[in-house]
This record gives structure tokens, sequence and C-alpha cells, in this order.
């Protein structure tokens, strides 16, 4: 797996992680959970986005990066 992009979006309240290129963008699907999967041509999800995260929702950001299996 490539690099993995993070934008957290303060005004509009949003997380969006890509785990590939968004260029390969083609559709969105939104899940009942407020996520949205993001979807390249080939049905294949690229990323997702969290709706409604801030403070005070019990969605605030925290984010921890653990690397494994590294030798």
């Amino acid at each position: 797996m490539g690099k993995i992009k993070v934008i957290h979006d303060l005004t509009g309240r949003t997380l969006t992680v890509w785990l590939d290129d968004p260029s390969k963008e083609a559709s969105c699907q939104e899940t009942t959970d407020e996520v949205v999967l993001i979807k390249d041509a080939q049905d294949k999800v690229i990323g997702f986005e969290m709706l409604n995260v801030a403070e005070g929702t019990g969605k605030a950001l925290e984010v921890e990066t653990v690397v494994q299996g590294a030798a």
C-alpha cells in the first residue's frame, strides 16, 4: 500500500481518508453511519469520508500512527 492521505476539514466538519489516488474517484456511496465510501471505476473503495466530525459530537479527531511488521 502506498501513502494514505488524511484531510480534516474543520469548516465542513468532515474527515476524508484516501487510500489511493483521489483522481480515480468515480462514485460515492453513503452508508447509514454518516460514512461515505469513495470508489473507483471498478467499484473498488479508494477512500472514505466521515461526516459531522467535530468536537462536541462524540466524533472528535484523534490520530494514532502505528507501524506494524517493520523490520
